[in-house]
């Protein structure tokens, strides 16, 4: 792949965007990042290579695992599926952005006090697609197993162990650390 320009909305005598590269602008973690990249680049890649930020993981590169799931404009997606250049002017929050300088984020803390992983590779994805998926069911979107009756209403959806394993399943886990998982998000919910 082609060498990729990280520069900051005040460099200056950077190269211009050309026919295989575009200059983008993506808000990560609050703070506006101007990139000129590859158009094949991937989020996820852009991220880990060209800003640094490693907590988003890449497992299966196929969007098959979820351990690059990041938020983009708030909702879980993973990373690795989209490309960089499609993605100008987003807000994307990464595992590294959901703490607040030293106090952690809820989900963090969560895990941590539930020992809710083991080799930890696929905690950052996890996490984040637990952020994303309490705003899904307090804004009311239903799972396969939401009750219709409940899925109908619109109303916040109740999240026990069966419904937070559903919404969970697109993040995968080799060591097994489903329980504890299902456990700290329970103690997060609502």
């Amino acid at each position: 792949m082609d060498t990729i320009i990280w520069r900051d909305s005040t460099d200056a005598g950077q190269p211009p965007p050309s026919d295989d590269r575009s200059t983008l602008t993506l808000n990560v973690n609050g703070s506006d990042r101007t990139l000129t990249l590859d158009h094949r680049t991937t989020v996820l890649d852009a991220l880990r290579e060209h800003l640094g930020l490693t907590g988003a993981k890449k497992g299966c590169d196929h969007g098959q695992c979820g351990a690059c799931t990041v938020l983009v404009d708030g909702r879980r997606t993973n990373s690795c599926l989209l490309l960089a250049v499609a993605q100008d002017g987003t807000r994307i929050t990464t595992v590294e952005g959901l703490s607040h300088g030293d106090r952690l984020h809820p989900l963090q803390k969560a895990f941590l006090e539930r020992d809710a992983l083991q080799c930890g590779y696929c905690t950052p994805g996890q996490i984040c697609s637990a952020a994303g998926m309490l705003d899904e069911a307090a804004d009311g979107f239903p799972s396969y197993v939401t009750p219709p009756a409940e899925a109908a209403t619109g109303a916040p959806v109740p999240l026990g162990p069966e419904e937070i394993r559903e919404r969970m399943s697109g993040n995968l886990c080799r060591c097994g650390a489903y329980p504890r998982i299902v456990e700290a998000i329970e103690d997060v919910a609502p």
